[in-house]
């Protein structure tokens, strides 16, 4: 990848031996591996084995999960909030686990819409809830600093499973929850 970065330097017009640049390749490399690092992980590992019984049957909620990820357009980075909600069906997950899973997905090329409904189907296939919710909220900076640059856009998806499609109360609970304290992010 160092060499490819190179490469980019010098088509860019830059000389990518002078001294600000020397080590740019190497670093880029480095942060690149980091900002990937998702697709080397696996739902397993990241779950860890933290699945409990458990006869709980009310909503869970963990939310304003700060997540940044890399758009796969045009490989510029997007952040923000993702507030997650499932109903046990006897399984639930440790819930620290859900920020992991966050991550783990944010870390690779993406878009916000397969980001959302990653989360949500992961979370439905590994613990077979009654409903998951998920909704993130982000800004992108290929909207920001090129292209249409709106500087006050923000992008919202989720993604609706079981309870929280087919109920509206459900879903007006769970919308009400994230609301709480000051309102959506950003």
């Amino acid at each position: 990848m160092d060499e490819l970065i190179r490469e980019l330097l010098k088509e860019m017009g830059e000389d990518p031996s002078r001294e600000g640049l020397e080590k740019t390749p190497a670093r880029v490399a480095k942060a690149w591996e980091y900002l990937t690092s998702g697709y080397r992980q696996d739902i397993h590992d990241v779950l860890n084995e933290a699945l409990f019984t458990e006869e709980y049957d009310e909503m869970v909620v963990v939310k304003d999960i700060d997540f940044y990820s890399m758009c796969e357009h045009h490989l510029l980075p997007f952040f923000g909030k993702c507030h997650i909600a499932y109903m046990p069906s006897k399984k639930i997950v440790g819930l620290s686990k859900l920020p992991r899973l966050v991550e783990m997905f944010a870390r690779r090329l993406q878009v916000q819409e397969r980001l959302t409904t990653q989360i949500a189907n992961t979370l439905q296939d590994v613990l077979q809830p009654r409903g998951v919710a998920v909704v993130v909220e982000a800004l992108h900076m290929c909207m920001l600093m090129r292209g249409v640059e709106k500087q006050n856009s923000k992008a919202v998806t989720s993604a609706m499973l079981g309870q929280f499609r087919d109920c509206p109360e459900t879903r007006a609970e769970f919308m009400e929850l994230i609301r709480a304290r000051g309102g959506l992010i950003l």
